[in-house]
């Protein structure tokens, strides 16, 4: 595992609070941490408590919480940062600050390895999720919000090209939103480099990952039953594949921005 390292600074900057909630996020981290067995759970109810509006004080978006439905042990979510410059300020600033040095033991105590993160930007302007946070229940709301998320991840033999990015754009999109899903998003890797070394990213790859989130399971699974994902685009969309999707079928958290 690596976690956060322990620091006996505690940052002297201000939080800083944006009034851009709806703005498209132009640097996401899409973040899958493989957790000790039953402490999901556990993780997620002090991620809720102490880490959403903590984060976002200092300018970073809580996209989305996540279960993965096909690995009891994986907590999945996805941060966002006006651009690089604000993720190396609000990481630094929240990672040496008062919240995660209070909370930092007992949420690294949950993980197996945290370090499963991908640097994205989104494919072309407008193609990223918009932060709502509106649609997020308050602290201690028990119930679960509706919709299935999929997120899948594309590994890219290189970095994606125009007439992939426009086969997306059109063709992929139109699937997805003919078949019923209501927020779709797109993102390629982000090639800065890691400004906060401190959390480290996948680095040496190139992907698209696609977001589309549907209104519950059977809605999906019916999508997926129907064929027309593997009639329509795989036969094409495999020209630029470098190795096999990764394909994750996720239910958000009770606090979830993102959900059906």
């Amino acid at each position: 595992m690596t976690s956060v390292p322990p620091t006996t600074t505690l940052s002297d900057r201000e939080p800083r609070h944006s009034t851009d909630d709806c703005a498209e996020c132009t640097v996401i981290e899409l973040r899958q941490y493989t957790l000790h067995p039953g402490k999901r759970d556990v993780l997620i109810e002090l991620f809720e408590r102490e880490f959403v509006e903590s984060q976002e004080a200092w300018g970073m978006r809580l996209l989305g919480q996540f279960r993965d439905l096909d690995r009891p042990d994986q907590f999945v979510w996805m941060r966002g940062f006006k651009d690089m410059t604000a993720r190396q300020e609000g990481l630094t600033g929240f990672y040496t600050g008062p919240v995660w040095m209070a909370n930092r033991s007992a949420a690294n105590d949950t993980m197996v390895d945290s370090d499963n993160v991908l640097l994205l930007t989104p494919a072309w302007p407008g193609a990223g999720l918009r932060h709502q946070p509106h649609g997020r229940a308050p602290v201690g709301v028990p119930s679960l919000p509706p919709g299935l998320i999929d997120i899948t991840v594309f590994p890219l033999k290189a970095a994606a090209d125009q007439r992939l990015l426009d086969f997306c754009r059109h063709e992929m999109t139109t699937v997805l939103e003919s078949a019923g899903a209501h927020d779709v998003a797109w993102y390629v890797t982000e090639n800065a480099p890691n400004n906060f070394p401190r959390l480290p990213v996948r680095t040496g790859e190139q992907v698209l990952v696609g977001v589309a989130v549907f209104r519950d399971a059977k809605q999906h699974d019916a999508f997926i039953a129907s064929g027309v994902w593997a009639q329509r685009i795989t036969p094409t969309l495999d020209t630029w594949l470098a190795g096999q999707t990764q394909a994750m079928r996720l239910t958000p958290t009770p606090r979830s921005a993102l959900h059906g």
